[in-house]
C-alpha cells in the first residue's frame, strides 16, 4: 500500500512537471505580445483573428461555366487611340521629295472589368497610357467613350469611367484566399477576338518582375498558366465563384504570344487603388519605412533563423513608423495584420492595402521570439 502511494505521489510531481515545462517552453516560444490581444483585435478584421486550419478539404469540382457566364458581361473591350503629331520636315529634300511621311493616329487594344453599376471600369496604365481618345465597347456591343480617372503606374493599374448606370459588375474576391491549384479564367479580348475566355490554375503567389529601369513598383502578382495576349490587358481574372480576383497584366514570353506564364495584380491592391481615385483623386501610399530583403540561407545562418521564410529588416528610417513602433534592424517581418508575408513582393502586397495614418500589426522574428507591434503607418 506503502508502495502504491510513493508512485502515485511520483506520477503528480512528474506530471506536474512535465506541464511547467510545456507552458514555459510556449512562452518562450511565443512571447507576449508587445500589443495586447485587445489592441490586435481593433485592427485585424475578425475573420483573422484565429490562425486558418491547414485541413484540406474534399471540395466539389466546379463549374467552370457558372463563373464564366456569371462574369463575362462586366468585362468590357478597350481600345484606345493617340492623336497624329505632325511632324516637321527634317530637310528641303523630305519637303520636295515628300519624304517625309504622313503621320497616323496610333490605335492601340486591351480590356477592362466594370467594378461598379454606374460605369466605373479598371483597367491597366499601360492600355490606356498617352491615349487621347479612350473607346469602351461593353458586351452587348454598346459604345461609349470613356474618361480617364487616374493611373497607378506603380501598380500598373487604371480607373476610367463611362456614364451610364445599371451595369454588370463582378463582385470582388479576396486575393490573400487563392490557394495555388485553385482554378480561375482569364477574360478578355485578346487579338480582338472579344469575351474570350481561358483557363488554368494559380501556379504561384507573390511572383515580381526584374525592374530595369529603377521606377518604383508595387507587384505581387498571382501567376497562373491561363492563357493571356495581347489585347487581354485589363481583363479579368475570376475564381470559381465568378468573383474578380486579379486584373491580367503580363506575360513572360520570348515571341511576345503567350508560352505558359501569365501574371495579373491581385483584386485587394486593384480595389484599393480604384478607391483612391474615387475617394481622394490619386493613390493614398502607406509607407513602413525599413529597408527590406528576402530571407535566404545566409541570412537565417546569420540570424539563428530555423526556417529560409520571411522578410528581413536591413535598416530602419530614423524616426520613421517602423523605428517609432519600436521595430529594429535584424527583425524577421512573418505577418502584416495576421496575413503571412513570405518576401518582399508579399509584404509590399500587404502594405499596399493600406493608406497613410492607418495602424497594422506587424508580426516579427526577434532573437528567436516572436512580438505583435502596432505601426501607424
Amino acid at each position: 500500500m506503502g508502495k502504491k502511494l510513493l508512485y502515485l505521489i511520483l506520477i503528480v510531481i512528474i506530471s506536474g512537471l512535465i506541464g511547467y515545462m510545456t507552458a514555459t517552453w510556449t512562452v518562450n516560444r511565443r512571447l507576449p505580445a508587445a500589443a495586447t490581444s485587445d489592441e490586435v483585435a481593433a485592427i485585424v478584421p475578425t475573420d483573422k483573428k484565429s490562425a486558418p486550419s491547414r485541413r484540406i478539404e474534399v471540395r466539389e469540382v466546379a463549374n467552370l461555366s457558372d463563373a464564366a457566364e456569371s462574369a463575362l458581361p462586366a468585362v468590357v473591350y478597350v481600345k484606345v487611340t493617340q492623336k497624329a503629331r505632325y511632324q516637321q520636315p527634317n530637310s528641303i529634300f523630305d519637303l520636295l521629295f515628300g519624304f517625309a511621311q504622313t503621320p497616323r493616329d496610333q490605335v492601340g487594344l486591351g480590356s477592362g472589368v466594370i467594378i461598379r453599376p454606374d460605369g466605373y471600369i479598371v483597367t491597366n496604365n499601360h492600355v490606356i497610357a498617352d491615349a487621347d481618345v479612350i473607346e469602351v465597347t461593353l458586351e452587348n456591343n454598346q459604345v461609349y467613350k470613356a474618361r480617364l480617372v487616374g493611373t497607378d503606374p506603380a501598380t500598373d493599374i487604371a480607373l476610367i469611367k463611362i456614364e451610364a448606370e445599371d451595369l454588370p459588375v463582378v463582385p470582388l474576391g479576396n486575393s490573400d484566399d487563392l490557394r495555388l491549384g485553385e482554378w480561375v479564367l482569364a477574360i478578355g479580348s485578346p487579338y480582338d477576338l472579344r469575351s474570350t475566355i481561358t483557363a488554368g490554375i494559380v501556379s504561384a503567389k507573390g511572383r515580381s518582375m526584374p525592374n530595369y529601369d529603377g521606377q518604383y513598383r508595387v507587384e505581387s502578382f498571382i501567376q497562373t498558366d491561363a492563357a493571356v495576349n495581347p489585347g487581354n490587358s485589363g481583363g479579368a481574372l475570376v475564381n470559381a465563384a465568378g468573383e474578380l480576383v486579379g486584373i491580367n497584366t503580363s506575360i513572360i514570353s520570348l515571341t511576345g504570344s503567350y508560352a505558359g506564364y501569365s501574371f495579373a495584380v491581385p483584386v485587394n491592391i486593384v480595389s484599393k487603388v480604384a478607391d483612391d481615385f474615387i475617394e481622394f483623386g490619386a493613390v493614398q501610399r502607406a509607407m513602413l519605412g525599413v529597408g527590406i530583403a528576402d530571407v535566404n540561407a545566409q541570412i537565417a545562418a546569420q540570424a539563428n533563423l530555423v526556417d529560409i521564410d520571411g522578410v528581413y529588416v536591413t535598416t530602419v528610417q530614423k524616426d520613421g513608423p517602423a523605428f517609432n513602433a519600436g521595430i529594429i534592424q535584424g527583425d524577421v517581418i512573418k505577418e502584416i495584420n495576421l496575413n503571412p508575408v513570405h518576401n518582399s513582393a508579399g509584404l509590399q502586397e500587404q502594405i499596399s492595402k493600406l493608406r497613410p495614418g492607418e495602424k497594422a500589426v506587424v508580426t516579427v522574428l526577434r532573437e528567436g521570439k516572436q512580438l505583435e507591434i502596432i505601426v501607424t503607418l
